[in-house]
């Protein structure tokens, strides 16, 4: 009954998403760090994830760089905000929700823009920090996967292990695949939701502005394409973002901005 009141609690703050420090890095806060993990602890002591192991660095990176993937912070009706958090609690199984495309652009066509052309603008700003922040959550994921090879001979390699190390480390190897995988999902995600916004905008508002967004997707799908292969150790196979106009083909069939003229069949 307590949890379930404390659940209540925090459903009448789920407009607020968790606090975003420098670089949008998680910052502590007692909520999502005490509240939740104890409700959790009590409500599911046999969980097959382990949390008995201490985390390394390269994982408290990871779970950081990842994690401003998992909230948006500009647009707090997103309902991914607080799905996440109660989905790295375990407070809700790990794919139990289907996020739908059309929140993102629901939020941004609600907001009081001076121009209908700043929604553009937003939009390919929140694409430019997924893409510009991709390399160093690439380079944190392969820190984790070497982390987890090298405990992974460890275990095997000591005779004195015991099999509850060894349960351990499998289960350590799970949770860091369980937010990999967040990462991989959220990168799609969003892409997705973007890609739905502008081709709602451009049917709504249809500016030249549509461009600069259109290239910069042609430039984030690469990105989640490296991370649905598992392509983390080679940032080589990321985009080089320069911020230009028209670097990349676009994904778009055809110019709505030409002279031709289309008609519907």
């Amino acid at each position: 009954m307590r949890a379930l009141t404390i659940l209540l609690l925090l459903l009448s703050l789920s407009a607020c998403a968790r606090p975003v420090g420098d670089f949008d890095r998680i910052k502590a806060d007692n909520i999502y760090d005490e509240i939740l993990p104890k409700i959790e602890t009590k409500k599911d002591a046999n969980a097959e994830i382990a949390l008995s192991l201490n985390l390394t660095d390269e994982e408290k990176e990871m779970h950081n760089r990842v994690w401003r993937y998992l909230i948006s912070p500009h647009a707090e009706k997103w309902f991914f905000n607080i799905a996440s958090e109660w989905q790295r609690t375990r407070l809700i199984a790990m794919d139990s929700k289907k996020f739908a495309i059309d929140e993102y652009y629901n939020y941004l066509r609600t907001q009081k823009f001076s121009s209908s052309k700043t929604r553009y603008n937003a939009i390919a700003r929140e694409i430019e920090a997924d893409i510009k922040l991709s390399p160093a959550v690439f380079r944190a994921i392969c820190a984790v996967k070497e982390i987890d090879r090298r405990r992974n001979i460890a275990v095997y390699s000591i005779a004195s292990a015991s099999e509850a190390e060894i349960a351990a480390v499998k289960k350590r190897q799970i949770e860091n695949e369980i937010f990999i995988n967040w990462f991989i999902r959220a990168l799609r995600y969003r892409y997705d939701s973007y890609s739905f916004a502008l081709d709602r905008l451009l049917i709504e508002t249809p500016h030249e502005e549509a461009r600069i967004v259109d290239a910069r997707l042609s430039e984030m799908i690469i990105v989640v394409n490296s991370a649905e292969n598992e392509n983390f150790c080679n940032e080589n196979l990321l985009p080089t973002y320069s911020g230009g106009d028209a670097t990349i083909s676009s994904r778009l069939k055809t110019n709505p901005f030409s002279n031709q003229i289309i008609y519907k069949k």
